[in-house]
């Protein structure tokens, strides 16, 4: 296990050098910079990279990541991140990002009892109640499949509804809010077709379902 560790050190060490190598001043330009144009609100699962998926280095992407890419009005950890992004770093683009073949989504259908997260996973169940309709009738695969868009989707809603984004916009100050799929068997990001950069257009994303992409 302390061989494990210190692979990581080690890795550390050689990408060191890999930046250096290409930038000799990546890292003293990276201190003086956090200036993202973006924050990603994406599932903490391990296959889904944020920069490496979009293609942007360090600094240039603010990054918020859960179990099941959840936006709760009770969850201050996910609003504080918000404020600080849209508020203090001024980014223009908010995206939710979710993700095909989502540990927490799986987990979330089973309703088998895993501990404490099944108190987090409640939410994801309550998207699955809310579109019943939607997934009636699908397999199993194509259901879980479904649940992902249609949870990125309501996140998206939540997201439109934090005060943060309500007051930029009633300030006038521009921010949109993206709604994203991320496939692991193929690595293509896929827009949900669900921005909003208004409060009308907020209202307009009440009950309206992503187009089924997968």
């Amino acid at each position: 296990m302390k061989n494990d560790i210190k692979t990581l050190f080690r890795n550390n060490r050689d990408w060191v050098a890999s930046v250096r190598s290409a930038d000799p001043e990546f890292f003293r330009k990276l201190v003086r910079q956090q200036a993202p144009r973006y924050l990603w609100i994406g599932c903490a699962d391990s296959r889904v990279p944020a920069n490496e998926i979009v293609g942007l280095l360090p600094g240039e992407l603010f990054v918020h990541r859960n179990v099941g890419n959840v936006v709760v009005h009770t969850d201050l950890n996910c609003l504080s991140v918000i404020q600080y992004a849209v508020d203090i770093l001024k980014v223009e683009h908010v995206i939710v990002c979710g993700h095909y073949d989502c540990g927490g989504v799986k987990s979330a259908m089973e309703r088998k009892p895993h501990g404490l997260i099944d108190n987090w996973l409640r939410h994801i169940q309550d998207v699955e109640e809310k579109f019943a309709g939607d997934l009636s009738g699908l397999g199993r695969k194509a259901a879980e499949d479904r649940l992902c868009e249609l949870n990125t989707a309501e996140q998206v809603r939540n997201v439109c509804r934090t005060t943060m984004l309500e007051r930029a916009w009633d300030e006038g100050r521009r921010v949109a809010v993206h709604g994203f799929i991320y496939g692991i068997d193929d690595g293509k990001l896929k827009d949900l077709g669900l921005t909003c950069s208004s409060r009308a257009q907020a209202r307009a994303l009440e009950g309206r379902r992503p187009p089924r992409l997968s």
